[in-house]
């Protein structure tokens, strides 16, 4: 066979190949086409829409608006601390007068006490005797008192700030062990921790301003697990620092919110509040305040001890002036009762607002 025979019976071949893949191409696109519904021909069906069951699954809760009864004569200030004791009294801490006031679940006020001692208020925390402790930014001290407003103790020099053994600047929390020890956020001025025996008598500090490890920027809360974990509201850094007694660093919870307080339930539940995490900005209202000043959401957030969210609330952020019930504005202080019950401490809104927990679903 000559060659010019073979390349014909060679073309002719692929060519034929070519018309069988193209037709069989065309039957696949076809069938495939068929397949589909045609919307025009009303050949489309919807799925079904069950009765979704109406149950409120997540915890939620309501302002109460009548919440606390406060005296006509009594003044409120910014509202930084908030602490519930056993016997689910209400304990706020305001920059006014008294500073100090506590009040039943319904309302009523019980007492209140500190116009001569306490400088300029921070946080408050109740220890496992009753005693009432405060951080007092304004005489650079923490305070401890019997509940009737007697000092019992002065950690720090009054009205002196400085950093060593005796001297504290704008301590901001305070967490108490069980042996009475107590440990300092300290605070505004210094970035450190501060580790006192029961009697007030410096053991050891360990911290430094920096955004490193083992550094702070703005330590803004402290707060004790049962198992004698120290927590540490890192502010400026966004993060959550958890500590052993000694000062080594055991867990880092980063980039989840801003932490300005804490409270921790006796199931160990380590509650947070604050804004979402947000970059530095400076607002001329507010010229070199710390970070998330002013905040842009305002949250309330559940940890277990191993640092994963449990539960989060969102709060809506008050306007200045203008704030509502159940607006939060600047969101500083947490504190929960034994029914589950929500206190919160502000301090543009100037208030302590109790929310009620939503019953269990049945």
């Amino acid at each position: 066979m000559h060659d010019h025979s073979v390349r014909s019976l060679m073309l002719a071949s692929v060519i034929t190949g070519l018309f069988c893949f193209q037709a069989s191409a065309q039957e696949k696109s076809n069938s495939k086409t068929a397949a589909q519904p045609d919307a025009s021909a009303g050949l489309m069906q919807k799925g079904k829409t069950p009765d979704y069951p109406r149950r409120n699954m997540s915890p939620s809760y309501e302002v109460d608006p009548a919440w606390p009864q406060k005296p006509n004569g009594f003044q409120w200030a910014a509202m930084p601390g908030i602490a519930v004791d056993d016997k689910d009294q209400i304990w706020i801490f305001t920059r006014s007068t008294p500073p100090i006031q506590v009040y039943t679940p319904e309302g009523k006020l019980v007492r209140a006490w500190g116009d001569k001692t306490i400088g300029s208020a921070h946080h408050i925390k109740i220890d496992h005797e009753g005693n009432v402790w405060v951080a007092d930014i304004g005489f650079h001290i923490i305070r401890k008192f019997n509940p009737y407003g007697e000092i019992l103790l002065t950690i720090g020099t009054p009205g002196v700030p400085g950093e060593d053994e005796t001297h504290m600047d704008k301590p901001t929390d305070m967490a108490i062990a069980p042996n009475g020890d107590v440990f300092v956020s300290d605070g505004y001025g210094n970035n450190r921790v501060v580790h006192f025996d029961a009697t007030g008598k410096f053991i050891k500090a360990w911290g430094q301003m920096g955004t490193g490890p083992d550094q702070f920027s703005l330590p803004h809360a402290i707060a004790m697990d049962s198992k004698g974990r120290l927590y540490v509201a890192d502010r400026n850094n966004v993060r959550v620092q958890v500590y052993n007694q000694e000062g080594k660093l055991l867990d880092s919870w980063s980039d989840v919110i801003v932490p300005w307080g804490f409270w921790v339930t006796p199931k160990d539940e380590v509650w947070v509040c604050g804004p979402s995490p947000m970059p530095w900005r400076e607002d001329p209202a507010y010229p070199g305040a710390p970070l998330s000043c002013p905040p842009r959401d305002q949250l309330v957030m559940k940890f277990d001890t191993s640092g994963r969210v449990r539960q989060l609330w969102t709060i809506p952020k008050g306007e200045d002036g203008k704030e509502k019930p159940g607006d939060v504005n600047w969101l500083h202080a947490v504190a929960l009762d034994s029914k589950g019950n929500m206190y919160l401490g502000d301090i543009i809104g100037k208030r302590a607002q109790k929310f009620v927990r939503s019953p269990e679903p049945k």
